[in-house]
């Protein structure tokens, strides 16, 4: 049971129906420190700051042509603890974003690329959830804050030129797509942009001016993006969160409609194994369909309808073929 948590560590998070939290007003001045990102410990991965649970997942970080800039999703999820903004500080906080969402995710993208990977004082759940939401905007921003001067900082002291992929998840995909407004799109650096991986929120066709959905395994220069549910199920809140939204099909990258489980190529599942073959997906209007994946004790996942926490972990060997793909791409686009 200890094992099936650390991959659905979102499932309570977005089962539970009335949530009541202990809330307060917003205060930039009670905000914890910001991060120093010259400071190795302000870093959640680095190439030469490798954590155990991620060599556990990949191996020894080793050095790649291109880079990736992971943003974790929301793990400050504490209904008793009033804070808008994470404590990065905290030994609980750090140790849970690194055991998730850096072994579980953001491990994907180390084959393709040199993993940078920021802790930031990201916002608590509650700014999704009315009545709080309207009370707590400005500590989205304030989290957004600290993704920019993480990455300017990425940019000025560790890049070296080297092709970009932006990848992350839900809250961080929400900031990762502000990132791609005001750094790539339409701006010098989007020739360096190999694909932003924006996964687990809404991206509409209309969002950024130059950059395009990529509908082909190998394009590069653009974005992709899904969001997951039990076949056949759609979230209360259809309508306003995903309608519309741009889906990948993280099988094939393309929009192909339906796709069996022959073609899937794993789940990393909560034993750090690969689970190849184990669902078929089907697309619809802003979502994609997952089948219950064919993995160890698969009856718990039976009962579970919104498969948003596992968006990246359902695909990750997917993910991690496809980035190597478009990696390489894009270094031979560019050095013909």
């Amino acid at each position: 049971m200890k094992k099936i948590c650390i991959v659905l560590w979102g499932l309570f998070l977005f089962h539970s129906c009335k949530p009541m939290y202990k809330t307060s007003d917003f205060n930039y001045e009670t905000a914890p420190p910001a991060p120093d990102y010259s400071l190795t410990k302000d870093w959640v991965v680095l190439p030469k700051h490798f954590p155990e649970a991620l060599k556990e997942v990949v191996g020894e970080s080793k050095p790649k042509p291109a880079d990736v800039f992971f943003i974790y999703p929301t793990m400050f999820v504490d209904k008793k603890n009033g804070a808008w903004n994470a404590d990065y500080h905290l030994s609980s906080i750090r140790k849970d974003v690194i055991e998730k969402p850096a072994a579980f995710q953001a491990s994907a993208w180390c084959e393709a690329a040199n993993l940078y990977m920021p802790f930031y004082r990201q916002a608590h759940y509650r700014i999704f959830v009315e009545p709080y939401a309207s009370k707590g905007q400005e500590a989205g921003l304030l989290a957004y804050q600290d993704i920019k001067r993480a990455f300017e900082y990425y940019l000025k002291n560790f890049n070296k030129e080297k092709p970009i992929i932006i990848a992350a998840h839900s809250q961080g995909s929400l900031h990762a797509k502000k990132l791609i407004q005001e750094y790539f799109d339409g701006k010098p650096l989007q020739k360096k942009l190999i694909a932003a991986y924006l996964i687990g929120v809404k991206v509409e066709n209309s969002m950024f001016k130059e950059i395009t959905e990529l509908k082909k395994p190998d394009a590069v220069g653009g974005y992709l993006s899904w969001n997951t549910y039990r076949m056949k199920k759609l979230p209360k809140r259809y309508e306003e969160w995903y309608r519309g939204g741009v889906v990948t099909n993280p099988i094939t990258w393309n929009t192909e409609k339906f796709t069996d489980k022959t073609k899937h190529l794993g789940v990393l599942y909560s034993d750090k194994k690969i689970y190849p073959q184990s669902l078929s997906v089907q697309l619809v209007d802003g979502m994609l369909w997952s089948s219950v994946p064919r993995v160890p004790k698969r009856f718990f996942l039976s009962f579970v309808k919104n498969y948003h926490f596992a968006d990246i972990n359902l695909f990750w060997a997917d993910i991690q073929q496809n980035a190597v793909l478009r990696t390489n791409a894009w270094i031979k686009q560019n050095t013909l």
